[in-house]
């Protein structure tokens, strides 16, 4: 996401950065350009016009022209000013109220709704331990209920059975005496969407809006439809009293001018950011880490607690021990580093959340994605046997061609992984030396003060 904002971006700032001082003139061009950026991101034309003003109107007034360095001083305001429009701080789900607290989610047919209300029961019950119940309105299209039944079953939440031929505010009125009934602490009501904004979708949202007084009304949408996005809100915003937004499909948009667009518009904030197909890929919004992102900052925080969460910290121990009583790095260990990382999204997710990746050119940066196939080299490590993974180094030449058969590989993919896995047993023989130390002191130097996790 902003990928193309964030490269035009860095662009700017480069050039910024080769100057003493800033004259009027070089100002000019500089907003010019951040201007270009912004719009060639799907950004709407009235946030642009006044995020550039506002940003104009500080840099003259902070004397960002005698600057001694103009270019930080630039990166510091636009960073400033892009937190302002995404929201200042930030909108959690409010769940202060008498339960069931009933949240209903409206938007456009193709947006995500469903699959939302799927990540969002998982969220609140694993994240917030809360209790939660879902239930559809959809009565329109096939299979609707049935597919958010599945969700609910895989998330762990319960779900309230509906037939088709009932209407949509009986249904969420029933599903709110039976979350009562079940003492759910949440309610999650999933309502039916249109191609485009119509007067009876609007009427039947608001029927059932009014049928269950929801505490919270999120209005989900589509990041890829970038201005469209905008107007969508503007007509939801003005027939409900929208508390809220979830932006699904970010990690598909290199753009991601909806984000920009959605706040100004709506003056609702951002609260989730839908960031891939599966039911735990929902993140809340921080406009701060988004707007460091933007610039090619990282956001190194929201690694780290992603790092907390996801990883085995039972299996890391084990790990670390293993390596400090001297024992060597195996595949079976390198295997198990693989599927840690892959339940994190991959080496593209991390990368990411570096700072200074998106200075990498886009080759680079495709290829060092490309380097850590991780999926393909858990299936060459499975392919092993346990004497395999355990000695690596009796892995040879008809062993390669066995293994290359039964993961579907070529036997260059083998050599490949061998040479990964060697470089790897270097840097763990490091670790386990007191390397650790040294490299963490190195990256301190390349990454923004204060950005280390505690303790490092």
């Amino acid at each position: 996401m902003f990928q193309n904002l964030t490269d035009r971006l860095s662009g700017t700032i480069q050039q910024l950065r080769g100057q003493g001082k800033l004259s009027e003139d070089n100002m000019r061009s500089a907003l010019r350009d951040v201007r270009v950026a912004l719009l060639e991101a799907d950004v709407a034309l009235p946030v642009v016009k006044d995020f550039i003003n506002t940003v104009r109107e500080k840099a003259l007034g902070q004397k960002v022209l005698t600057s001694l360095q103009p270019g930080q001083a630039l990166v510091k305001l636009v960073h400033t000013e892009l937190v302002q429009v995404m929201g200042e701080q930030i909108a959690p789900l409010d769940l202060q109220a008498s339960p069931p607290v009933v949240v209903m989610l409206a938007g456009l047919q193709g947006a995500g709704k469903t699959t939302s209300v799927g990540k969002l029961a998982r969220y609140l019950k694993e994240r917030e331990k809360r209790k939660v119940m879902v239930v559809s309105c959809d009565v329109y299209r096939p299979a609707a209920m049935d597919q958010l039944r599945l969700l609910a079953e895989q998330v762990g939440a319960s779900y309230f059975a509906a037939s088709p031929d009932q209407k949509p505010h009986k249904i969420a009125a029933a599903a709110v005496k039976e979350a009562q009934r079940q003492f759910a602490d949440v309610l999650i009501v999933d309502t039916a969407g249109r191609l485009h904004v119509d007067e009876a979708m609007m009427a039947e949202a608001k029927q059932v809006h009014q049928a269950i007084n929801p505490h919270e009304t999120l209005f989900v949408v589509d990041a890829m439809t970038g201005q469209d996005a905008a107007n969508t809100a503007k007509a939801f915003n003005d027939a409900l009293p929208l508390t809220g937004v979830v932006l699904t499909k970010a990690d598909g948009d290199a753009r991601g001018g909806a984000a920009l667009s959605v706040r100004s518009i709506t003056g609702k904030p951002i609260k989730f950011l839908g960031i891939g197909e599966k039911t735990d890929a929902l993140e809340p919004f921080h406009p701060d880490r988004l707007a460091s992102r933007i610039l090619g900052m990282g956001d190194v925080l929201s690694l780290v607690e992603e790092v907390e969460r996801k990883v085995d910290k039972q299996q890391a121990e084990k790990l670390a021990g293993k390596l400090r009583r001297g024992n060597k790095f195996n595949l079976e260990d390198f295997r198990q580093q693989l599927l840690q990382m892959e339940n994190m999204g991959g080496m593209g997710a991390m990368m990411d959340k570096l700072p200074g990746m998106g200075q990498l050119p886009d080759a680079v940066r495709q290829r060092a994605a490309a380097g850590s196939d991780s999926k393909r080299m858990i299936a060459i490590i499975n392919s092993m046997t346990p004497q395999e993974r355990a000695f690596p180094d009796v892995i040879r030449g008809s062993r390669k061609r066995r293994i290359a058969n039964g993961s579907g590989t070529q036997v260059q993919d083998i050599n490949k992984l061998m040479k990964q896995f060697a470089q790897m047993q270097k840097m763990f023989k490091k670790f386990s030396k007191g390397g650790m130390g040294k490299m963490m002191k190195k990256m301190q130097g390349r990454l923004p003060k204060g950005m280390l996790p505690p303790g490092m």
